[in-house]
């Protein structure tokens, strides 16, 4: 079985994270031979890259979403900073502006959907409506309930429309993020990422978990699947994400466009003028 087929969230599933091994690594034996292949599949990404961006009729949209200290900044450097960041944006949602406040919860993501050719990262996204406003009782229990549906037609719009939706969701267990976290206090230049709302976070861990399973199993679907990536293993992580969505980009049969003239006679025009 691929690690995709693996890792997947399959459509109609019910997700229990309880069942899901953070520190597991189904899919490859080793650190190093990850480390190996990684080195490759990165580079087929960037060729792949170059295809989606010379055919210019399609993107690639990548949803990360996981628990503080799960490692989504440390797996865009590692996967996505070997791209051409001509045509890969990072997109990081933070807490949203008084003027997004004043539109729907998706105003502000759609603005941020990578155009034709390019491939974008989400780092959060519109999922953070069924989630923080869930979990700290934002809005009313119908309010993020109706929010299912409406990402659902929302990604199929998308993907009616050329993008590639896929999305990873990083699971960390609670053990691993407690060590992260203090070695974050323990290094003088990773103190910053480090505040006093992180530890009362951590007293919603149950709640984030359950928020979490219901997105997982409502918005799993054919056109923008979710994945649950093991990822106390920041090696296994990296590889895993960078795998599945490498067969993601083989699986859209990307393919350089016609020229737009005969290139023999082009040629020889320009041998004439040499």
């Amino acid at each position: 079985m691929s690690v995709a087929k693996e890792l997947l969230v399959r459509p109609g599933s019910k997700v229990s994270l309880k069942k899901v091994d953070a520190g597991g690594t189904p899919g490859i034996s080793s650190r190093e031979a990850a480390a190996a292949e990684l080195a490759d599949i990165v580079t087929e990404l960037r060729q792949l890259q170059y295809r989606l961006y010379a055919e210019n009729r399609r993107a690639v949209l990548v949803v990360l979403q996981a628990m503080d200290a799960a490692g989504k900044d440390g797996l865009v450097r590692s996967v996505f900073s070997g791209l051409n960041p001509q045509g890969c944006r990072v997109t990081p949602f933070k807490a949203p502006s008084a003027e997004e406040l004043d539109h729907d919860f998706l105003w502000r993501i759609h603005k941020a959907v990578p155009p034709k050719g390019e491939i974008g990262v989400f780092n959060r996204s519109h999922y953070e409506d069924v989630l923080i406003v869930r979990v700290h009782k934002l809005v009313d229990k119908s309010v993020w309930k109706g929010r299912y549906e409406q990402i659902r037609l929302f990604e199929k719009l998308l993907a009616d429309n050329g993008v590639t939706v896929v999305k990873f969701f990083l699971h960390i267990s609670r053990k691993e993020q407690t060590e992260r976290l203090l070695a974050r206090l323990e290094n003088p230049e990773r103190n910053w990422k480090f505040s006093e709302a992180d530890l009362e976070e951590r007293k919603y861990w149950g709640d984030y978990q359950e928020a979490y399973e219901e997105a997982l199993s409502q918005c799993s679907v054919s056109e923008a699947p979710w994945y649950v990536i093991p990822a106390d293993r920041k090696w296994y992580r990296d590889w895993a994400v960078a795998k599945i969505l490498l067969q993601t980009m083989r699986d859209m049969k990307l393919k350089f466009p016609a020229p737009l003239a005969d290139v023999k006679a082009l040629r020889r025009k320009l041998q004439a003028l040499s």
